[in-house]
C-alpha cells in the first residue's frame, strides 16, 4: 500500500496509546498516528451504519432530499453510498457513531494531548467514492473556533487510505504559530466547496501523505494545515470517520451569536462530554445540529 520510504517516515509518528513520546511528537509535528484505533468488528459496524444512513433508515439528512425521495431498494449498497460525499453529525442519530465518538482508546489520547476534561461537538462520516473530490489546504480551527487552541481531530480510516484514493496530506509543524492563515473561495475541480487557506510559509513539496491502513487514526491539531485530493477512481471508496474534540474548560464560540449574549461568553452547547468534568455544566446542553450532507461542486456550493 505504501512505499518503504513513506512508511518509514510515518513510523516515527505512530503510537499504540498515550504517553510522553506521543505528547512530544504531537507538540512538535501537530499530528500523531494511533495504530489500531478501531478493530475489525468496529470497522464493520460503522461501514454498515454508513449504508443505513445513506438509505435513509436513520432519519432525514438535510441536503439529501432528492435521495430521500428516491427509491433505493433496487440499488446496491455501493451505489447508494456513491450518492454522498460526507454526512455531518452522524452521532446525533446513530448509537454506533456515538460509541465511536466516546471510544476509550481515542479518548485516552485526547486526554493526553488536551487535558483531563474533554468535550466533542462534531462528527463527520466521509464516503468519498471513485472520482469524488477532496478538500483544499485548510485549518479546522477556522471552522470550529476554540478559546484556548485546543481543537483536536481524530480522523479514522475506514478503508486503507492511499494517495490514489485521496488520503490526507499534512504540513508537519504548521500548527506551531497558532495563527489562522488567509482564506478564499476556490474553483479547483479536485476539491469540494470548502474554502482554501493560502499565503502560508509552506509549500506543497513540504507535505506528507498520510497513507494508513483501515482502523488507524490520525490525531491532529486544529491549526495544522492539511488537505486531501480526489479519489482517483481506481480502488473504490475512501471512507473515514472524523470526530472533533476540545477542552471542556474552553467556551465554544461556534454558530451565530445570539442577540442577548456578550461575545466574551458566547458558548455553543450542543456538545458531548467524553472525559472528566464540564466546568460549564450549569448551562446545560442543547440539541441543535442535525445530520446534513456536504455538497461537492456538482451538488451546488450555494447549498453549503
Amino acid at each position: 500500500m505504501t512505499s518503504t520510504i513513506a512508511r518509514n517516515r510515518l513510523d516515527a509518528h505512530t503510537f499504540t496509546g498515550p504517553g510522553p513520546e506521543l505528547r512530544a511528537s504531537f507538540a512538535e509535528n501537530g499530528f500523531v498516528l494511533l495504530d489500531g484505533a478501531l478493530d475489525a468488528a468496529e470497522l464493520e459496524a460503522i461501514r454498515t451504519e454508513a449504508v443505513r444512513f445513506c438509505r435513509g433508515e436513520l432519519g432525514e439528512i438535510i441536503g439529501a432530499e432528492d435521495v430521500a425521495r428516491s427509491d433505493t431498494s433496487g440499488l446496491s449498497d455501493e451505489d447508494v453510498l456513491r450518492q454522498f460525499l460526507c454526512i455531518h453529525q452522524p452521532h446525533k442519530v446513530s448509537d454506533v457513531a456515538m460509541r465511536l465518538l466516546r471510544h476509550p482508546k481515542i479518548v485516552s489520547v485526547m486526554t493526553d494531548v488536551i487535558g483531563p476534561n474533554v468535550k466533542s461537538m462534531q462528527s463527520m462520516l466521509f464516503v468519498k467514492s471513485e472520482g469524488r473530490p477532496g478538500q483544499p489546504w485548510h485549518q479546522d480551527e477556522f471552522f470550529i473556533p476554540t478559546r484556548d487552541r485546543s481543537l483536536t481531530a481524530a480522523w479514522i480510516a475506514l478503508d486503507d487510505a492511499t494517495v490514489e484514493n485521496g488520503c490526507l496530506w499534512v504540513l508537519p509543524g504548521s500548527h506551531k504559530r497558532g495563527v489562522l492563515y488567509p482564506d478564499r473561495k476556490q474553483d479547483d475541480p479536485r476539491f469540494d466547496c470548502s474554502i482554501e487557506a493560502y499565503d502560508f510559509p509552506y509549500h506543497d513539496e513540504d507535505a506528507v501523505p498520510v497513507e494508513i491502513p483501515a482502523g488507524t487514526a490520525i490525531i491532529f491539531n486544529g491549526y495544522l494545515l492539511h488537505r486531501s485530493l480526489q479519489n482517483s477512481g481506481k480502488h473504490g471508496f475512501r471512507r473515514a470517520l472524523t470526530n472533533h474534540y476540545m477542552s471542556a474548560e474552553s467556551l465554544l464560540p461556534w454558530a451565530a451569536l445570539p442577540a442577548d449574549t456578550h461575545i466574551g461568553k458566547h458558548d455553543y452547547r450542543d456538545i458531548v462530554l467524553v472525559a472528566g468534568e464540564d466546568p460549564y455544566a450549569y448551562k446545560g446542553t442543547e440539541d441543535i445540529a442535525r445530520p446534513h450532507s456536504r455538497p461537492d461542486k456538482d451538488g451546488g456550493c450555494d447549498r453549503w
